[in-house]
C-alpha cells in the first residue's frame, strides 16, 4: 500500500539534501512535531541519545523507554493531518542526518525515511517496526503495515529499544530495561482487555473505513465483514466502485455488523457516506487515528480505543 505514501522524486531529494546540509533547515530538535504527546518527548541534554521516529507513536514509545537519556523528535505528529500525506522538508532531513537511532514503521508506510537518510549519506542504527514484527502479506493479499494496533508487536519494539539504546548509551542500561518492563506490564493489561472482549463477543462483525485498527479487531475475535476492494480503494485514495459500495452500505442496513471503526484522519464522500450509514442504522461508530491524539500517550491511547469498542459491543 504505497500510493498515498509520500513520494519524493530524486530533484526533490537533491533540493532537500542541499538545504539540510547548507544549513537552511530549522535548528529546532522538532521535525514536523514534538517528540510525541505532551509529558512523552523527553529531551535529555547534550549526551542524551538522539532518536528520530517517523510518527509520535513510536516517538512515545522511544520516550517511555528512554526517558531523559533520549532526544526524541517525531516526523509526523499532527493529529489532524493524513499520515499519508505528509511532505518531508529540510527539516526532517536534518533531524535524520543527525541521528544515533532511527524508529521506522516499514512494510512502505514511510518509505521516505530511507530515501532521505541514503540521500544525506547518514547510516544510524535503523529499527524497521515491520520487520520486526515478522508480519507478511497473506497469500493474494497485502500487508497491514499499521502494526503499533498489535500490542505483541509493541512489546518486541521496548525489548529491542533496549538493546539498542543501551548500545547507544551502556551507563543507561538499567534504565531502559526497567522502563521497557513497566511498559510491557501495561500491554499486558490491554491484552487481557481484548481477551476479554474476545470472550464476551466471538466472531462479532465489524466494519472499517481502512485497515487500521484490524490488528486490534482480530485480537478481539472480531471479524472483518468490509469488502476488501472497498478499505484498499479507500487507503489507495482510489475511487470505490459503485457496486462495492453498495455492498458496503448493506452492511448497515442489513445490521450485519456491530461497530464502524471509522479512520477520523483519512475522510472523502464514499467514507462519509459509510458513516452515515452507520448512524442511520443504528451502528456504533467507533473512531481511529493513525497517530497520536492530543494528550494521550501510547498507553492511555490504545486503553482509549479497546474501550471504545467495548462500549460499541455492549
Amino acid at each position: 500500500m504505497k500510493s498515498r505514501r509520500a513520494l519524493w522524486s530524486m530533484a526533490s531529494l537533491v533540493a532537500i539534501t542541499a538545504a539540510a546540509l547548507a544549513g537552511c533547515g530549522s535548528s529546532s530538535d522538532d521535525a514536523g512535531g514534538s517528540g510525541g504527546s505532551p509529558g512523552t518527548g523527553a529531551t535529555g541534554g547534550d549526551s542524551a541519545v538522539r532518536v528520530v521516529a517517523s510518527t509520535n507513536v513510536y516517538g512515545d514509545i522511544v520516550a517511555q523507554i528512554g526517558g531523559d537519556k533520549v532526544q526524541v523528535t517525531s516526523i509526523i505528529a499532527d493529529p489532524d493531518q493524513d499520515p499519508h500525506s505528509y511532505e518531508a522538508d529540510s527539516r526532517t532531513q536534518l533531524a535524520l542526518s543527525k541521528a544515533d537511532l532511527v524508529v521506522e514503521n516499514g512494510g512502505g508506510y514511510d518509505d521516505f525515511v530511507d530515501r532521505m537518510l541514503s540521500s544525506a549519506g547518514a547510516s544510524p542504527t535503523t529499527l524497521n517496526v515491520v520487520k520486526l514484527s515478522g508480519k507478511t502479506a497473506p497469500a493474494g493479499g497485502e500487508l497491514n503495515e499499521h502494526v503499533w494496533y498489535d500490542f505483541p508487536t509493541v512489546r518486541k519494539l521496548a525489548a529491542k529499544l533496549a538493546v539498542d539504546l543501551s548500545k547507544e548509551d551502556p551507563a543507561g542500561a538499567a534504565v531502559f530495561e526497567a522502563n521497557a518492563a513497566t511498559l510491557t506490564k501495561k500491554l499486558t493489561t490491554l491484552e487481557a482487555g481484548e481477551a476479554a472482549v474476545r470472550s464476551a463477543h466471538p466472531g462479532a462483525g465489524v466494519a472499517i473505513t481502512e485497515p487500521v485498527p484490524l490488528y486490534l479487531l482480530s485480537a478481539c475475535g472480531l471479524v472483518n465483514k468490509t469488502p476488501a476492494e472497498f478499505s484498499e480503494a479507500i487507503e489507495e485514495g482510489e475511487g470505490v466502485p459503485v457496486r462495492v459500495l453498495d455492498q458496503t452500505l448493506r452492511l448497515f442496513t442489513s445490521k450485519a455488523v456491530d461497530l464502524l471503526a471509522y479512520n477520523e484522519q483519512t475522510s472523502g464522500p464514499e467514507t462519509e457516506k459509510v458513516l452515515a450509514a452507520a448512524k442511520e442504522n443504528g451502528v456504533a461508530v467507533v473512531p481511529v487515528t493513525e497517530t497520536l491524539p492530543n494528550g494521550k500517550d501510547y498507553i492511555g491511547w490504545m486503553t482509549a480505543n479497546l474501550d471504545a469498542v467495548k462500549a460499541a459491543l455492549s
